[in-house]
C-alpha cells in the first residue's frame, strides 16, 4: 500500500493514524472562536485541524435549497447562501489561522469549495488539501487542486466506485498520486445502519490507495472501529459547544469527547500490533505460572518403573511439559521422587 507525507507526518502503511479535528464552520464566523478551536484541537493530540474555505457566491446560487439537516438545525427563514455568508471568513483570515496553528504545533488544513479559495490556500502554503464529498464529481476543481502537486485527502460520500474512479483518474491525470480516499456517509448525523464501514476496505483494495474514514455519526464509537479496521486517516467534526447555533454543531463532538476519541484511537493502534503471533516478553512470567508440568502424583521409589497412576499434570509450567507424558511412562526412576515434585528427564529418569 502506498504512503504519502503531510508536513513531517507519513500516512499509510504502518504509520500512525492521521486524525483530523474538523472545525468546519463551527467557528460561526468568529475568529476568536476559530482560534479557540485550534487550541482545543492541539490539546486533544489530533494530527490536524481543518476548516472550510469558501466564497458563498462562488459556491451556490441564490436559489440553492438547504439540506434537510440544515433546515432542522437552523430553520428555513434564511436561504442556504444567506446562512453560508454568516459562516464565511475573509480569505486573509485563513493565513492568520494557519500561522496560529503553526505556533500551536498542529497541521492546518482547510477544504476549498471554489477555485478562488483553492488558489488562495495553495498560495499561503497549506501542506495538503482536503476535498469534500460534494466536490468528488467537480472534476475541474479536482484537476486544479491536483495540479498544485500537494497531497490530497478526498471524501467519497454519496459516490459509488465508478464516480470514485473518475475522480481518482482526474487527479492522476495531473501527475499527482499523493492521494488518500475517505469512506463517508453524507448524512448529518449518519445513522449507524447507513455507515457501511467495511466499504473503507473495499475502496483501499479496489484502488490500491490508503483509505480512511470521515465520520458523521453521533459519538466516537465508529471512529474507533475505523481505527481497528485499518483506517489511515480519521476525520471527525468537533465544536466547542453542541448547543451553539449553526448547522453542524449537533452532529459534532465536544473537546472532552475529542480527547477521548484521540486517546482511544491511539490505544487501538497500540493494540493492533504487528500481526505476528508470538508470545510477548511480558507473558513469559505468566507462562511459568499459568502453564503446567508433569508432576509426581505419589512418592516414587528409586528403580521403579513409572506408570500413569504415578503421574499428574499441575502448575507451575517450568518443568517437563505435558506433551512428554507418554514418553515417560515405562521409564525407571533414577532416584526417589517425592510427591508433587516436577519431573526432570536427565535428573529423575533412566
Amino acid at each position: 500500500m502506498k504512503r504519502l507525507k503531510i508536513g513531517t507526518k507519513y500516512i499509510g502503511a504502518s504509520n500512525p493514524i492521521f486524525i483530523i479535528a474538523e472545525a468546519g464552520v463551527n467557528h460561526n464566523g468568529s475568529m476568536k472562536l476559530a482560534r479557540k478551536m485550534i487550541d482545543a484541537a492541539a490539546s486533544s493530540g489530533a494530527s490536524a485541524v481543518k476548516f472550510q474555505t469558501f466564497i458563498a457566491e462562488e459556491v451556490m446560487t441564490e436559489h440553492a435549497p438547504k439540506a434537510r439537516y440544515q433546515i432542522k438545525n437552523t430553520g428555513n427563514s434564511r436561504s442556504q447562501i444567506e446562512m453560508a455568508k454568516g459562516f464565511e471568513l475573509p480569505l486573509a483570515d485563513f493565513k492568520k489561522l494557519k500561522d496560529y496553528a503553526d505556533k500551536k504545533g498542529i497541521v492546518f488544513l482547510s477544504t476549498p469549495f471554489d477555485s478562488i479559495s483553492a488558489e488562495y490556500l495553495n498560495k499561503i502554503g497549506v501542506e495538503a488539501f482536503k476535498i469534500s464529498s460534494g466536490d468528488l464529481t467537480n472534476l475541474p476543481l479536482l484537476r486544479q487542486i491536483a495540479s498544485f502537486g500537494k497531497p490530497i485527502i478526498l471524501s467519497t460520500g454519496m459516490a459509488g466506485i465508478k464516480e470514485i474512479r473518475g475522480a481518482v483518474n482526474t487527479i492522476y491525470s495531473e501527475k499527482n498520486k499523493q492521494l488518500v480516499l475517505l469512506h463517508c456517509t453524507s448524512n448529518y448525523p449518519a445513522e449507524f445502519s447507513n455507515i457501511n464501514l467495511r466499504a473503507m476496505a473495499t475502496i483501499a483494495k479496489r484502488f490500491k490507495i490508503p483509505a480512511g474514514y470521515s465520520d458523521h455519526s453521533v459519538g466516537i464509537e465508529v471512529s474507533i472501529a475505523a481505527a481497528a479496521l485499518g483506517a489511515c486517516v480519521i476525520e471527525k467534526h468537533f465544536t466547542l459547544d453542541c448547543g451553539l447555533p449553526g448547522p453542524d454543531h449537533l452532529a459534532s463532538i465536544e473537546p472532552n469527547q475529542l480527547i477521548e476519541m484521540v486517546n482511544s484511537i491511539r490505544n487501538v493502534e497500540r493494540a493492533l500490533g504487528s500481526g505476528v503471533k508470538v508470545p510477548v516478553k511480558s507473558e513469559i512470567d505468566t507462562m511459568k505460572v499459568a502453564r503446567k508440568s508433569i508432576v509426581a502424583a505419589v512418592n516414587i521409589p528409586k528403580g521403579i518403573k513409572i506408570n500413569h497412576k504415578m503421574l499428574t499434570i499441575k502448575r507451575p509450567g517450568n518443568g517437563l511439559p505435558p506433551k512428554y507424558l507418554n514418553q515417560i511412562i515405562g521409564k525407571l526412576a533414577k532416584r526417589g521422587i517425592l510427591k508433587d515434585s516436577l519431573l526432570n528427564k536427565e535428573r529423575d529418569l533412566v
